[in-house]
């Protein structure tokens, strides 16, 4: 699935890879990005080292100006692109009825 990136402007990121739950969520979302995005919108991703207790974290800026912080050590992928696709399909619909 790839996500309807023209309402994104800004996709951050921290990963820890060694992590259990949370890294697997932040890359799999990144991958879901289509291969053109960095042309598009400003993407950060910082690999924290194994040893770290800093959280993983997925901050999405749109936009209209919504920041968006997900909490990806809770949350599955499924509910984050559920989360995301709920604020893009409001944001494409309002583009519509503006023209």
């Amino acid at each position: 699935m790839t996500l309807i990136t023209k309402f994104l402007t800004n996709v951050t990121t921290t990963v820890n890879p060694f992590s259990r739950r949370g890294g697997k969520i932040a890359r799999t979302f990144l991958a879901q990005l289509p291969p053109n995005a960095r042309q598009t919108m400003k993407i950060n991703v910082k690999i924290l080292p194994r040893e770290s207790t800093v959280p993983n974290s997925l901050v999405l800026k749109f936009k209209d100006g919504k920041e968006m912080n997900l909490d990806v050590e809770t949350m599955g992928i499924k509910d984050v692109n559920e989360q995301v696709d709920r604020h893009l399909r409001s944001l494409r619909r309002k583009e519509e009825l503006s023209g």
